[in-house]
C-alpha cells in the first residue's frame, strides 16, 4: 500500500515538473526539450534563479525612482518656502510704498491748497470737452485736437500753463469754426477709390461731398474715419447741399443743417423707403396695388375716350345736316334721317332706342370704376384686421417688452389702410370725371333728339 502511494506521488511530481518544463519551453521556444527529469529539474531551478534576479533588479529600480521623486518633492517644498518668504517681503514693501504714496498725496493736496480744486475742475472740463470735440465735424478737418485735452484730463500732477492755454484755445477754435462754412480735401473711406475728395463742412452740423453727386458723410472721431452714410436723405435735402456747394462767396443760400450734429442724418438708414413701406403691407397690400393699377388704366382710358366722344358730339351738334357714324350724335341723326317719314310716335321710339344703345356705350366701365372705389377701402380694412391679429399674436407669444416684435403687424395694419384710401380717392375722382363727361354727351343726345321730334311735330302741324 505504501509502495502504491509513493508511486502515485512520484507520478504527480513528474507531471508537475512536466508542466513547469512545458511553461519554460513556451517561454523559451528556441530551447531544446529536456532529455531527462534531472535536466528538466536543473532548468527549472535555473529559470527560478533568473526570475528572482530580475525581480530584485526591478525592485532596486523602483526604490531608486522613489528616492529621486522624494528628492524632487523636497526641492519643490524648499523653493515654495523661499518664494513665500519673498512674497511676504514684497507685500511688506508694497504696503510701505502705498503708505508713502498716501503720505505724498496728502502733502500734494496740502501744497496745492485751493489750486487743487481749481485744477480738478480744469481736468474735468478738459475730459468733457475732449469727448465733445472728438466726435465734432470740425475734427474731420483738424484731427487730433483732443489729444492734449486727454492728457490734461488724465494727468495726476498740476497742469502746466501750456496745457491750460490749450484748453481755452481749443474751446475758442471750436466756437469760431461753428460759424464757418468751408471746403477741404479729405479721404473718404467708401467713396470711389478711397482717394481724396472735396468735403464741405457747414459748422459742426453737416459734412457732405459732391464727388459722384451730393452725398452726406459721417465722421468717426474714435478712428478718425470719414465715410459716406449708408442711406442718403431725401432729394430736397441733397439738393440743398448742392446749392451750398455751388454758391458763390458771400451768397446766401438755403442749405441743410442737422442740429443734432449728425444723429438725425445717421438714422436715415432706419427710415423705410417707399418700396419697404409697400412690402410691409403684405399680400393684401400688393393686391390693392394691382387693383389700383387696373383702375387707373381703365379710368384714364375711359376718361380719354369720353372726352374725345364729347368733343365729337359737340362738333356734330354744330353741323347736324351732315351726320357721321363716328360719333353717337351722328348715329342718332342717321336714325332720324332713315325714319323721318314715320309718324311721331314711331320716330320717337326709334330715337329713344338708339339713345339707349349710345348710353350703354358711354357708361361702359363706369360701374366697374365705382366698384373699385368702393372695394379698395374694404380691402384696406381687411389688411388692418389681419395686421392687428398678427400684432395680438406677437403680444401673446412674446409680451409687450419689445415694440419691434409688434411693428410688423402694426405696419401691415396701417399701410393697407393707406393703400386702400390711396386707391379709392383717385379712382373715385376718375369715375366722377368720366361720369360727368358721359352725362354731358347723354344730355346732348337727349336735347338733339327732343329737338328733332319737336321739329317734326311742328312740320306736321303746319302741313
Amino acid at each position: 500500500m505504501k509502495k502504491m502511494n509513493f508511486t502515485r506521488t512520484l507520478v504527480m511530481a513528474a507531471a508537475s515538473i512536466g508542466l513547469v518544463a512545458t511553461g519554460a519551453a513556451a517561454a523559451q521556444p528556441d530551447r531544446e526539450p529536456a532529455s531527462s527529469l534531472s535536466e528538466l529539474l536543473n532548468r527549472v531551478q535555473q529559470d527560478s534563479r533568473e526570475a528572482s534576479q530580475s525581480f530584485q533588479q526591478r525592485e532596486q529600480e523602483f526604490q531608486q525612482a522613489r528616492s529621486q521623486q522624494q528628492a524632487l518633492l523636497n526641492q519643490a517644498r524648499s523653493e515654495l518656502s523661499t518664494l513665500q518668504g519673498q512674497a511676504s517681503s514684497l507685500q511688506a514693501q508694497f504696503d510701505a510704498n502705498q503708505a508713502r504714496i498716501d503720505e505724498l498725496d496728502a502733502e500734494l493736496r496740502e501744497a496745492q491748497g485751493e489750486f487743487g480744486e481749481l485744477f480738478g475742475v480744469a481736468r474735468q472740463t478738459a475730459g468733457e470737452f475732449a469727448a465733445a470735440i472728438r466726435s465734432s465735424a470740425v475734427s474731420a478737418q483738424y484731427p487730433g485736437r483732443h489729444r492734449v485735452l486727454d492728457r490734461l484730463s488724465n494727468s495726476t500732477t498740476l497742469p502746466t500753463r501750456e496745457e491750460l492755454d490749450a484748453l481755452w484755445k481749443t474751446m475758442l477754435r471750436e466756437m469760431i469754426e461753428q460759424g464757418n462754412s468751408v471746403v477741404f480735401n479729405r479721404s473718404v473711406a467708401n467713396l470711389g477709390d478711397g482717394g481724396e475728395a472735396p468735403v464741405y463742412r457747414v459748422g459742426p452740423f453737416v459734412l457732405f461731398t459732391t464727388q459722384g453727386g451730393p452725398q452726406f458723410l459721417k465722421y468717426d472721431g474714435s478712428n478718425n474715419l470719414l465715410s459716406v452714410l449708408e442711406r442718403q436723405p431725401p432729394g430736397r435735402i441733397t439738393g440743398a447741399a448742392s446749392r451750398v456747394a455751388n454758391a458763390e462767396p458771400g451768397e446766401i443760400v438755403k442749405g441743410p443743417l442737422d442740429p443734432s450734429r449728425g444723429s438725425l442724418l445717421a438714422i436715415q438708414k432706419d427710415v423705410p423707403t417707399l418700396a419697404e413701406r409697400i412690402d410691409a403691407g403684405g399680400v393684401i397690400g400688393k393686391i390693392i396695388l394691382v387693383v389700383l393699377a387696373v383702375g387707373l388704366v381703365l379710368g384714364v382710358l375711359r376718361l380719354i375716350m369720353l372726352l374725345m366722344t364729347s368733343m365729337a358730339v359737340r362738333s356734330q351738334a354744330s353741323n347736324p345736316e351732315n351726320p357721321k357714324k363716328g360719333n353717337p350724335l351722328g348715329r342718332v341723326l342717321r336714325v332720324y334721317e332713315d325714319n323721318k317719314d314715320e309718324d311721331i310716335e314711331t320716330l320717337e321710339l326709334k330715337l329713344d332706342e338708339q339713345i339707349l344703345r349710345e348710353n350703354a356705350k358711354l357708361e361702359m366701365g363706369l360701374n366697374f370704376l365705382k366698384l373699385i372705389a368702393a372695394v379698395a377701402p374694404l380691402m384696406g380694412l381687411l389688411g388692418t384686421v389681419t395686421g392687428m391679429i398678427r400684432t395680438f399674436q406677437a403680444i401673446t407669444l412674446f409680451g409687450t417688452g419689445d415694440p419691434q416684435i409688434m411693428a410688423d403687424g402694426i405696419s401691415e395694419a396701417l399701410i393697407t389702410t393707406v393703400l386702400g384710401l390711396v386707391t379709392a380717392i383717385p379712382i373715385l375722382l376718375l369715375h366722377s370725371f368720366a361720369a360727368s363727361a358721359a352725362r354731358s354727351s347723354q344730355q346732348t343726345l337727349d336735347e338733339q333728339a327732343a329737338g328733332l321730334v319737336a321739329q317734326r311735330a311742328e312740320r306736321r302741324t303746319a302741313g
